[in-house]
């Protein structure tokens, strides 16, 4: 039982990465030169925590609510 729901949730987890990806790319066309940056910026960030396989999620998400954070309150502003 444990195992269907566990690959139930990864099927979702795949189509919501899907969706995002949809999403991120309908508003790239959109997006001022800057914001798109920033976007890039903290993306290529995150990819670049989660490509260290044996670094825990929870220290990727740590570190990148340290380093997001100036790139949220630009944004913001």
């Amino acid at each position: 039982m444990a195992s269907e729901i566990e690959r139930d949730l990864e099927d979702q987890l795949r189509m919501t990465h899907g969706r995002f990806v949809a999403a991120m790319n309908a508003r790239l066309p959109a997006m001022p030169l800057e914001q798109k940056e920033r976007y890039f910026a903290v993306l290529s960030a995150l990819v670049g925590k989660l490509e260290t396989a044996d670094k825990p999620l929870r220290e990727v998400l740590q570190e990148m609510m340290a380093e997001a954070a100036s790139y949220v309150l630009q944004e913001m502003r």
